[in-house]
């Protein structure tokens, strides 16, 4: 399998993160792009988005959720519990972890844009998302699997590795203590260490 990703990504370490938890990692190709402007992501994608997988038959995914789902499938399961409500915690986890990583994003590149090109508007909606998905890991912090054992503890791993990546002088540990303690124990992990985001 080939795995296009770019080290900036919070998606993509997702998928890095979930390939190592199932112990795939020597059974994908990392191939390095920049979403922008290359050209064999573009047509094996439209969205021209990564994470991208091209799986062993040729066939092509996209979207973070889908490919986690698809890898834990050939590993014979590990991070989706069962259908029943463990399941609907780790995918809602998922989506609150995700939004967040979204958001960021989102807000990470109108903050470069020039002054008369920002929203306010929509800057304030991207940051109170951010700031209510966090209230809503802390809540939870405490069911969360220090082991990154379902793919909702993984997604917030992630989310939060990207916070700390794009804005490190910003305090989001401030007020939630036992999320903050969680994501230091977890971090420690080789799969977070082995996908630590980088500027390419």
């Amino acid at each position: 399998m080939k795995l296009f990703y770019a080290p900036t990504s919070p998606f993509a370490r997702k998928v890095r993160v979930t390939a190592h938890e199932l112990q795939l990692g020597d059974r994908i190709k990392l191939v390095l792009v920049n979403p922008w402007s290359d050209a064999e992501l573009r047509s094996l994608n439209p969205l021209a988005k990564v994470p991208t997988l091209v799986r062993d038959d040729g066939q092509v995914l996209f979207e973070s959720a889908l490919i986690c789902e698809y890898l834990d499938h050939i590993a014979a399961g590990g991070l989706y519990p069962a259908p029943g409500e463990a399941r609907w915690s780790a995918l809602l986890r998922q989506g609150i972890a995700d939004g967040i990583s979204a958001a960021a994003g989102r807000l990470f590149a109108d903050e470069r844009r020039p002054a008369d090109e920002r929203s306010s508007s929509v800057m304030q909606r991207q940051a109170a998302a951010i700031e209510a998905g966090l209230d809503r890991l802390e809540r939870d912090a405490g069911t969360l699997s220090r082991e990154l054992a379902d793919i909702g503890a993984v997604s917030a791993a992630c989310a939060l590795g990207y916070l700390d990546f794009r804005w490190p002088e910003r305090a989001w540990r401030d007020g939630r203590l036992e999320l903050a303690r969680w994501f230091d124990a977890v971090g420690q992990r080789q799969s977070m260490i082995a996908t630590q985001h980088h500027l390419p």
